[in-house]
């Protein structure tokens, strides 16, 4: 099993999640403060080591005890192409994989910065409340 920070689609709720099959729930989790988050067309977020420490920000996310053949067969195929598997450190010091900002897309139009609020969810309770207000 692998240990797996996720931040998007496929946590709990999410349209992707049921992809996670016998992935085991450990908990909410916090990334260590050093990483850009941002938004791709407003349907998944991605996210990026800073490019220096004073830069980065924490980002909110679950952590899931991940078999290695769910990772391959059902989550990694179902991501989109401007993602990639990497590692992340963790608030607590640990370290994980999850799925990141791959480099050439920094600075793509399709990109939203949401290093601010360091959550997927609070960015999608952004735009519904902005929904309202139309």
């Amino acid at each position: 099993m692998v240990y797996m920070f996720l931040n998007g689609g496929a946590m709990r709720g999410g349209p992707l999640h049921h992809h996670l099959k016998d992935a085991v729930f450990v908990g909410e989790a916090d990334s260590a403060p050093r990483y850009h988050f941002y938004g791709i067309r407003d349907e998944c977020p991605g996210m990026i080591p800073a490019p220096s420490p004073e830069e980065g920000k924490t980002v909110h996310g679950e952590l899931y005890d991940i078999p290695l053949e769910t990772l391959e067969a059902d989550l990694l195929p179902n991501e989109p192409v401007e993602l990639e598997l990497g590692a992340v450190k963790l608030a607590d010091g640990r370290a994980s994989f999850a799925m990141i900002l791959r480099k050439e897309w920094l600075g793509h139009p399709d990109l939203t910065d949401l290093s601010e609020h360091g959550s997927w969810n609070r960015h999608l309770e952004t735009l519904k409340s902005e929904e309202v207000k139309k």
